[in-house]
C-alpha cells in the first residue's frame, strides 16, 4: 500500500523544522542525502536520556548507568534486527560511514602486503577512497578502479577482468550518494567471493531508501550513517562478519576495549568493545535505534514506492527544461536528480533556489572522480524523502525555470 496524501501529512508534523520559513518562503528541503531532517519521536527520545538518565555505560553499578546501558545495547539489538544481522556483536557504533570505513582500513593497512590489490569503484564517495589509498600508502598495495559508463552503470566485464588471486577486499557504495545509482552489489559481492576477497559495501545512500539484508546478501563489512536515516549525526554503524572483525587489529586504543592492561602489555576486549574504545555517543544510539523504530512504523517499501513517484515526476519535468542535462540515468536508482543546465554554473543556480526557500546540493558531492568523468565542475542535486511532497516538487521546478531566466 503506497503512502496516501494524508499519510504524508501526518508524517510532515512529526518533523518540526518543515514548518520554518527561508528566506520568507516555507522550506523545501531537497537535501536529504546529505543529511535527512530528524522527527519529534528521535528528538524527544535524545532530550529524554539527557533529562532522564544520562550517565556513562557498562562501567556503573548505579541505577542511571545500569538504565543507559541497558537502552544503549537495546538500541544495538534494534539495528541487528534492521539489518538482519546474527549477532549483536557484529554490530559496531561508530561516528558514521566515514569513521567505519577507517576502522577497516585501518586493520587492513596492517595485514597486507605488496603486491597485494585492492578494488574500488568509478562511483565512491571520497571517504571510500582516500582510506584505502592511505592504506596502499603503507603497505604496498595497489588499487584498481571499475570503470563507469555514461548512464552511471557500472562496466561488470571490466570487473571481472580486475579479480584476480591477489584481490584481497573490494569496495563499492550501494547506491551513488552523487547520482542515485543503485548498484549490482549482489553480482560484485559473489564474484569477489569466488576469488577470495572480502567485500566492504557504503551503505550509507542506501539505508534510508532500502532494508539490505545482510545475511542475504552474505557481505563482509557494510557502513551506514544514522543522519541519513532521520537519526542524529555523529553516530553510525559498522557491520563486519564475526571472523572478519576478530582478524582486524583495533582501530583505536584506550577505555572500554581493553580486557587486561599493564605496562608490559595490554589484552583486548571481545567484540563489539573492541572497536568502541571510549565513551561512545550513547544518545545517539539510543536515538539510532528510535529513527529505525520511526521508519520501520511507516515501511521500507512504501517509502521506496512513494518517494520512486517523486523521483519519476521531477525527471519527467525537469527533463520539459531546455539545456538541462541529467546525471546518472541508470535504470535502478534512488531519490537523486543530479542535474546541470548548459551554460550555467551549479553553484549559482543553488544560490537562486536558496532564496525561494528550496534547499538543495551543488558541487563534486565529495565524489570528484564522477564529476572529472562528466568533465563537469559539479551538479545541482536535488534528493527527495518520504516526507517531501508532490507540491515541492513543483516548486523545484518552478525555481529551476526562474533561476535560469535570472541567470541567462
Amino acid at each position: 500500500m503506497n503512502l496516501s496524501s494524508k499519510d504524508i501529512e501526518r508524517i510532515r508534523n512529526d518533523f518540526p523544522i518543515l514548518n520554518r520559513k527561508v528566506n520568507g518562503s516555507d522550506l523545501v528541503y531537497l537535501d536529504n542525502a546529505a543529511t535527512s531532517q530528524t522527527p519529534k519521536q528521535v528528538i524527544d527520545c535524545i532530550v529524554d536520556y539527557y533529562s532522564n538518565y544520562n550517565a556513562n555505560i557498562h562501567r556503573g553499578v548505579h541505577s542511571l548507568s545500569q538504565q543507559a546501558t541497558e537502552a544503549f545495547e537495546v538500541a544495538r539489538k534494534k539495528v541487528q534486527q534492521h539489518f538482519n544481522i546474527a549477532h549483536p556483536e557484529e554490530v559496531i557504533f561508530t561516528s558514521g560511514t566515514t569513521h567505519s570505513i577507517n576502522a577497516v582500513a585501518s586493520g587492513y593497512a596492517k595485514l597486507l602486503n605488496p603486491g597485494d590489490e585492492l578494488i574500488v569503484s568509478a562511483l565512491e564517495h571520497h571517504s571510500n577512497i582516500v582510506p584505502w589509498q592511505m592504506a596502499c600508502e603503507q603497505s604496498g598495495a595497489s588499487l584498481k578502479v571499475i570503470p563507469m559508463d555514461a548512464s552511471g552503470a557500472l562496466d561488470l566485464k571490466a570487473y571481472e577482468s580486475l579479480l584476480s588471486d591477489r584481490t584481497q577486499l573490494v569496495f563499492c557504495n550501494h547506491v551513488s550518494n552523487a547520482l542515485g545509482v543503485i548498484n549490482p552489489i549482489e553480482t560484485i559481492i559473489e564474484k569477489a567471493h569466488a576469488v577470495g576477497a572480502a567485500v566492504l559495501i557504503d551503505g550509507a545512500q542506501a539505508a534510508p531508501h532500502i532494508k539490505a539484508d545482510l545475511q542475504a546478501l552474505d557481505v563482509d563489512f557494510y557502513t551506514v550513517s544514522a543522519h541519513k536515516l532521520c537519526g542524529p549525526t555523529g553516530i553510525g554503524m559498522l557491520y563486519g562478519k564475526k571472523e572478519r572483525l576478530e582478524a582486524l587489529p583495533p582501530y583505536q586504543g584506550g577505555g572500554e576495549m581493553i580486557a587486561t592492561v599493564s605496562f608490559e602489555k595490554t589484552t583486548y576486549a571481545g567484540l563489539p568493545h573492541k572497536f568502541e574504545a571510549g565513551t561512545p555517543n550513547i544518545a545517539g544510539g539510543i536515538a539510532f535505534g528510535a529513527a529505525l523504530d520511526y521508519m520501520n512504523s511507516i515501511g521500507f517499501e512504501r517509502i521506496a514506492a512513494y518517494e520512486k513517484q517523486l523521483l519519476e515526476l521531477a525527471t519527467e519535468k525537469l527533463s520539459l527544461i531546455e539545456g538541462v542535462e541529467i546525471y546518472g540515468t541508470s535504470e535502478e536508482k534512488t531519490a537523486v536528480l543530479s542535474f546541470n543546465i548548459k551554460g550555467l554554473h551549479p553553484y549559482d543556480i543553488g544560490s537562486i533556489l536558496d532564496q525561494m526557500g528550496i534547499a538543495v546540493r551543488t558541487g563534486h558531492h565529495c565524489a570528484q572522480p564522477i564529476m572529472d568523468f562528466y568533465q563537469i565542475p559539479g551538479t545541482v542535486r536535488a534528493s527527495f524523502s518520504f516526507y517531501n511532497t508532490f507540491d515541492e516538487v513543483d516548486r523545484l521546478i518552478a525555481g529551476v525555470i526562474k533561476a535560469k531566466e535570472m541567470l541567462s
